[in-house]
């Protein structure tokens, strides 16, 4: 698999482990009857501080995998960009 696949694969395990999180805590929260404000601050949430701090790890490791595959992309679109210019400048014989 290649080095595309596999992080295509690690994001889709991070989204659906992040998803099942977020419906967890948002259970959670509801049956506590918390502010959102109150139960989301793991600073106030002990009990659920650990599962916060993940969920928040996830979303920064998600952010981080979309900004180095937008910037993969440019760089390849730019590649992409280069070879048809010098293919463009050599002459036909």
């Amino acid at each position: 698999m290649s080095s595309v696949g596999a992080a295509r694969d690690g994001d889709g395990a991070g989204q659906a482990e992040l998803e099942s999180l977020k419906a967890q805590l948002e259970a959670a929260r509801q049956a506590a009857g918390e502010a959102i404000g109150v139960f989301y601050d793991p600073r106030q949430n002990a009990e659920h501080a650990a599962d916060l701090q993940r969920s928040h790890s996830l979303r920064e490791e998600m952010a981080s995998l979309m900004q180095r595959a937008e910037a993969w992309g440019r760089a390849a679109s730019g590649a992409d960009e280069h070879e048809r210019s010098a293919a463009e400048a050599e002459p036909e014989e």
